[in-house]
C-alpha cells in the first residue's frame, strides 16, 4: 500500500465545509458539481439531501449553494449573486492560489497559457478569471504548435491535478518557444498530486501489478495510473470489489494499491478484501515513501455557526 495516498488536504477540506453547511443549514444544500470527483461520496452526501447542479440556474432564488473544491469563474459567482444565493465556498486553498495567479497577471497586462484539460471544471473555473487572456495547453504536442495573439509579457499557469513528468515536457516545449514565459514563484501542481505519483512510482517499481483505488471522473487517480503504466508496470483504476479480476489474486506475487485524493479510505479496503479473501498467507505492507502534515481549516465562522 503506497503512503501518502488517499483524501488530500483539499479534498478533507471541502468535505468537512460541506458538513458543517448541513449542520448549519439542514437539507436540501445544493453543489454547483460534485464536491470532489468520487460517485461514492457523492452518493452518500445525496443521502442527507444534498442536491448536486451543473448550472446555477437549476437553483432554486435565495437556496444555499457550495462551491465544489475545483473552484469556480466569476462568471458563476455573480450569476450566484444575481440569484440570491447563499454561498460558502468549499474552494481547495491551492486551487484558490492558482485564481489569484490568474487575476494578478492579468491585472498587470500579461497574456497566459494555462496547462490543463480542456472541459475539467477546475480549468473552467480558473481560466474563467481571465476571459480573452488565456490559452488552454493540453500537452507537449499541443505546446509545439499553439499560436499565442500579439503580447508582450507571457506568464504560465497549471492545473493542480496533472502528471508532474507531463507539465514538465509541456514546460520545456512552451520555454523553447517563448523563451520570455515568466512562471509563478511556487509550483501550481499540489504537494498532493506530486506526493502521490512519487509513491506510485517507487510502489510501481517494487511491484508486479499496481491497482489504484479511483474514479474514472478524477484527474489525479488517472494520472496515478498512467505513472505506473509509464514505468512498465501493468495498471488498473477501480472503485469497487466487483471491480477486480480472478487473475489479479492468483497470477502476481506483489500487487501495489494506491488511491486518487478523492478516494475515501474505505474504498481502497474494500479492494483489499477482495484481494485477499480468506487466505492466511497474504502479507499487507505499507510503502511510505513521505510523509503529509498539510492540513487546511475551514473559515472561523462557519465552525461557529455549527456550534450554535
Amino acid at each position: 500500500m503506497a503512503a501518502p495516498r488517499g483524501f488530500c488536504a483539499g479534498v478533507a477540506y471541502a468535505i468537512e465545509v460541506l458538513n458543517l453547511a448541513l449542520k448549519i443549514h439542514g437539507s436540501p444544500v445544493y453543489v454547483r458539481h460534485a464536491i470532489v470527483h468520487n460517485e461514492w461520496v457523492v452518493r452518500s452526501f445525496e443521502s442527507r439531501g444534498v442536491i448536486f447542479v451543473e448550472d446555477i440556474a437549476d437553483i432554486p432564488n435565495g437556496s444555499v449553494v457550495v462551491f465544489s473544491a475545483h473552484g469556480v469563474s466569476p462568471a458563476v459567482r455573480e450569476e450566484s449573486a444575481a440569484r440570491n444565493l447563499k454561498i460558502i465556498d468549499a474552494t481547495c486553498p491551492l486551487v484558490s492560489k492558482v485564481h489569484h495567479e490568474a487575476r494578478r497577471y492579468a491585472a498587470k497586462g500579461f497574456y497566459m497559457v494555462y496547462i490543463g484539460h480542456a472541459g475539467h471544471v477546475e480549468a473552467e473555473g480558473t481560466m474563467g478569471e481571465a476571459p480573452g487572456r488565456i490559452q488552454l495547453v493540453e500537452d507537449p504536442q499541443h505546446a509545439e504548435h499553439i499560436e499565442l495573439p500579439p503580447h508582450e509579457r507571457l506568464s504560465v499557469l497549471t492545473q493542480t491535478t496533472l502528471s508532474v513528468e507531463e507539465v514538465r515536457e509541456t514546460m520545456a516545449v512552451l520555454k523553447r518557444r517563448f523563451p520570455h514565459l515568466e512562471t509563478p514563484s511556487t509550483e501550481d501542481i499540489c504537494y498532493a498530486t506530486t506526493n502521490r505519483q512519487a509513491a506510485i512510482r517507487e510502489l510501481a517499481r517494487q511491484c508486479d501489478l499496481v491497482l489504484v483505488v479511483g474514479s474514472t471522473t478524477s484527474s489525479n487517480s488517472n494520472r496515478l495510473r498512467e505513472v505506473a503504466e509509464g514505468l512498465g508496470t501493468p495498471a488498473h483504476l477501480l472503485m469497487y470489489p466487483a471491480e477486480v479480476l480472478p487473475e489479479w489474486k492468483t497470477n502476481y506475487r506483489r500487487v501495489g494499491i494506491s488511491s486518487g485524493a478523492s478516494t475515501p479510505e474505505s474504498l481502497v479496503e474494500d479492494i483489499i478484501g477482495e484481494l485477499i479473501g480468506e487466505r492466511k498467507d497474504v502479507r499487507v505492507d505499507v510503502l511510505e515513501t513521505i510523509k503529509e502534515d498539510v492540513t487546511f481549516r475551514p473559515p472561523r465562522e462557519l465552525i461557529n455557526l455549527a456550534m450554535v
